[in-house]
């Protein structure tokens, strides 16, 4: 199990990796959903099928086929120009928040909570005696609605911020010169 993990999760971070170095947005958005099908089966082998048929259902199907109709509706184009490799400020803050990042996740994983698994003793009393798909949607319709609710009207505004972006605007007229 742990082979096959380990294999899975090294395929997901070359799909992510990808779409990092693609060009082209169709292809990248491509390779994202591969990447969410990766992080779909690796959570079939953590044993929690419902957020796998969740994460494929919604992030492989839903929004990345909101993705590819943004990316035709902005006729987005491989970039021509040569990459280049010169590190500005916004790379060098980049590379140091994923450097953090990584601490932090190294940190918490060595930790002796992490042993508990993700939500300590308790809730894998719960997750045995009510199974983890209620506990999903109880946390979800009452604790975390708020978060759930704002996700979603942030995705509704972003398209429709592409969509005014990708319309097409009419020629300004040119103003005829009266004797």
């Amino acid at each position: 199990m742990l082979i096959a993990f380990y294999i899975v999760a090294a395929l997901a971070v070359a799909s992510a990796f990808n779409i990092l170095i693609l060009r082209s947005p169709v292809y990248c958005a491509l390779s994202l959903v591969g990447c969410f099908f990766l992080l779909g089966i690796i959570f079939i082998l953590l044993n929690n099928e419902f957020v796998a048929v969740v994460q494929v259902l919604i992030y492989a199907g839903a929004i990345m086929v909101l993705f590819l109709f943004v990316i035709m509706l902005l006729n987005l184009r491989p970039d021509s120009s040569p990459r280049s490799l010169k590190f500005g400020i916004a790379k060098i803050l980049g590379i140091g928040l994923t450097v953090g990042i990584l601490a932090q996740l190294i940190g918490v994983f060595g930790s002796s909570a992490a042993k508990l698994g993700p939500m300590g003793e308790y809730s894998a009393q719960r997750v045995t005696e009510e199974g983890s798909l209620e506990i999903v949607a109880e946390l979800m319709l009452t604790e975390y609605v708020l978060p759930f609710e704002i996700i979603s009207i942030l995705l509704m505004v972003s398209i429709m911020g592409a969509v005014v972006l990708a319309k097409k605007r009419p020629p300004p007229e040119e103003e005829e010169s009266q004797p």
